[in-house]
C-alpha cells in the first residue's frame, strides 16, 4: 500500500513538473510569435526615425536651443551610437533570451546606425563647413576626432552596401561574415570619437556608459569565440 502511494505521489510529481515545463514553452513560443507578426517590423521602422523626425521638426521650429547647429550635429552622433550598440546586442539579446526572430531584425537596427552616421556627417558638412570640401578635409586632417569619426562611416559604408542578400551570395558567406567583423572595430572608433569630443568639456559620465555597453556586447563575442575555438581543438 506504502509503496503503491509512493509510486502514486511520484507520478504526480512527474506530471506537474511536465506540465509546468509545457507551459513555460507556451510562453516563450508566444513570445517568440509576436515577434514574427508582420506589423512588428514596419513598427520598429516608425520607432527608428522618431528621432530623425525629432530634430528635423526642431530644426523647422528652432526649439534645438541657443546653439541648433551643434544641437543638430551631436544629437545625430549620439543616436548613431545608440543604434550601434543596439545593433550589436542583437545576437546575444537573442541568445539569452532564446529569442531567434530578432535575427531578423538586425540588418534594419545596422541600416539606421549608417543612416544617423550619415546625417551626422551631412549635419557637420553643412552646418559647421558650410559644405566647403577643402574646408573639411583640412579640419579631418587638424582635428583627431573628426578623422576618427570620418574613418568610421568610411568603414561603415561597405557594410551599409553589402547587406542586402544578393551581396551576400555575391561574396560568399565567409568573405561577407569576414567584412561584417569591421563593425567591432567601427564601435571602438565611434566610442573613440565620442570620448575625445567629450574631452573638450571634460565631461566622461555618458562615454563611460557607452563604454561599459561595448565591453559587455563586445566581450560576450570574445567569449563565445574562445569557447568555440576550444570546443573544435578538443572535438
Amino acid at each position: 500500500m506504502a509503496a503503491t502511494t509512493s509510486t502514486a505521489a511520484h507520478t504526480d510529481r512527474l506530471t506537474m513538473n511536465l506540465g509546468s515545463t509545457t507551459r513555460a514553452q507556451g510562453v516563450a513560443s508566444r513570445q517568440r510569435s509576436r515577434w514574427l507578426h508582420p506589423a512588428v517590423k514596419p513598427a520598429l521602422f516608425a520607432i527608428g526615425l522618431l528621432p530623425f523626425a525629432w530634430l528635423f521638426y526642431g530644426a523647422w521650429a528652432n526649439t534645438l536651443g541657443a546653439n541648433p547647429a551643434e544641437a543638430l550635429i551631436r544629437a545625430s552622433g549620439d543616436w548613431t551610437l545608440r543604434f550601434l550598440c543596439l545593433t550589436l546586442a542583437i545576437s546575444p539579446v537573442r541568445q539569452w533570451f532564446n529569442l531567434p526572430p530578432l535575427a531578423r531584425f538586425r540588418r534594419m537596427v545596422g541600416l539606421f546606425t549608417f543612416f544617423y552616421a550619415v546625417s551626422h556627417f551631412l549635419s557637420y558638412a553643412w552646418l559647421d563647413q558650410g559644405f566647403a570640401l577643402d574646408a573639411i578635409l583640412r579640419d579631418i586632417a587638424k582635428r583627431p576626432f573628426i578623422l576618427v569619426g570620418s574613418l568610421a562611416l568610411l568603414l561603415l559604408t561597405p557594410l551599409a552596401a553589402t547587406s542586402l542578400n544578393r551581396a551576400i551570395k555575391w561574396m560568399g558567406s565567409s568573405r561577407w561574415q569576414a567584412l561584417h567583423r569591421v563593425v567591432y572595430g567601427i564601435a571602438g572608433l565611434g566610442l573613440l570619437h565620442f570620448f575625445w569630443m567629450r574631452a573638450a568639456k571634460n565631461d566622461f559620465a555618458e562615454v563611460a556608459i557607452y563604454a561599459v555597453i561595448l565591453a559587455v556586447l563586445l566581450g560576450w563575442r570574445l567569449n563565445r569565440w574562445i569557447r568555440s575555438k576550444h570546443a573544435r581543438a578538443t572535438g
